[in-house]
């Protein structure tokens, strides 16, 4: 078994995350993640574009209006609400029919409702929630979901409906015939080929996965399931196991992820909270040293670093945490606070940051930094 320490383990993680080295197109981006989160907040760019431009810094957020658009990418669940790639459309069928089966999950089933919205769109073409009857308020004084939003997610997780764009960030409804192309593969995989594509997928783009976060917030059959199948991967070479220095649980790779990774890496990255690199905060912490949360969800008092502070890596180390907000119409990037790692060279790292956050200004639309100031001399 090949021993590596960390450095290597951070240096495999952030080539196979797309994050250093060549930039990609934001649809190969994609592809090779697997899938993109989506999320609603922004006060900065929402997270599904702040993920793609942290990998190539000349996307825009039309570049991925234009994949949905071209049907290269589309939504669905994965570990929540995300962007994936078009061709491994048919990996989505296990949860749609695992969502069929269930007679209650997140939204009921009203199966005489889901007919008529249903129908509907059939009859109609795409429609909005807001095309079914109004939002009502409920006794406890805030705005519930209207049934008919209810049987259209409903219909969404269960496959029998597609998101085929958004206006704005409504979610437009179609039937999966219009949406997605005859040319992709909508065959049901096996238990067998699934489980192998969540494997393989995860190690494309993490480079380096133990059970426990190949197994990220899935139900415990389904983890001891995947330990059946790594051990027949193991045996036949499609993965191979490692150790990593200091670490006691066995980590897998693909053949050859460790040939020719770079020595250092030194580029300042400034990722979303949602970022693949960073979701699983159990892995960031054993593979960084890094303690991170996200503090949206935290009670204003009990906030350490601001409301949606973004971790800041300068190559494989965690150097910073930056709390800002897009004040769109005045067009500035305010810089409510910033929070250095311990041990790091402030007036150097300060420096790196701030030219990096010209060209994040830009990409939030903004044309000014106020606020909290970096020296930039």
């Amino acid at each position: 078994m090949e021993i590596i320490n960390k450095k290597e383990a951070q240096l495999l993680s952030l080539v196979s995350q797309k994050l250093i080295g060549p930039a990609l197109s934001p649809q190969k981006i994609i592809e090779h993640l697997g899938y993109v989160q989506i999320d609603t907040i922004s006060v900065i760019e929402r997270a599904h574009h702040h993920v793609l431009w942290a990998r190539n810094q000349k996307y825009v957020p039309s570049d991925l209006n234009k994949l949905v658009e071209n049907r290269k990418a589309f939504e669905y669940w994965s570990h929540a609400a995300s962007y994936l790639p078009m061709s491994e459309y048919r990996y989505t069928l296990p949860m749609k029919r695992r969502f069929q089966k269930k007679e209650s999950s997140w939204f009921p089933r009203d199966t005489k409702l889901m007919t008529s919205v249903l129908k509907r769109i059939k009859n109609e073409g795409p429609l909005r929630s807001k095309d079914f009857e109004n939002t009502r308020r409920g006794a406890n004084g805030w705005w519930t979901w209207k049934p008919s939003k209810n049987a259209l997610e409903r219909l969404f997780l269960e496959g029998k409906l597609e998101i085929t764009r958004r206006d704005g960030f409504q979610k437009v409804y179609d039937l999966p015939e219009k949406v997605i192309p005859n040319s992709v593969d909508i065959s049901m995989p096996t238990e067998k080929e699934y489980l192998r594509f969540l494997i393989k997928r995860t190690l494309r783009h993490h480079g380096l996965a133990n059970l426990d976060e190949i197994s990220y917030l899935m139900k415990k059959e389904i983890k001891l399931k995947l330990a059946k199948v790594i051990g027949l991967m193991l045996s036949n070479g499609e993965i191979q196991e490692i150790k990593v220095q200091r670490l006691s649980k066995p980590y897998f790779v693909l053949p050859n992820a460790l040939k020719n990774l770079p020595k250092a890496a030194s580029k300042i990255l400034i990722l979303s909270p949602f970022d693949n690199l960073v979701i699983q905060r159990q892995k960031l912490k054993d593979l960084f040293n890094y303690d991170y949360q996200i503090e949206c969800y935290v009670p204003a008092p009990k906030r350490k670093f601001g409301y949606f502070c973004l971790p800041i890596f300068q190559g494989c180390r965690p150097v910073a945490r930056i709390d800002c907000k897009a004040d769109r119409p005045n067009q500035d990037l305010i810089i409510h606070s910033i929070n250095y790692e311990p041990n790091v060279d402030r007036e150097v790292i300060e420096k790196a940051i701030a030219s990096k956050m010209k060209s994040f200004a830009k990409f939030n639309g903004c044309k000014n930094i106020q606020g909290c100031k970096l020296r930039s001399d």
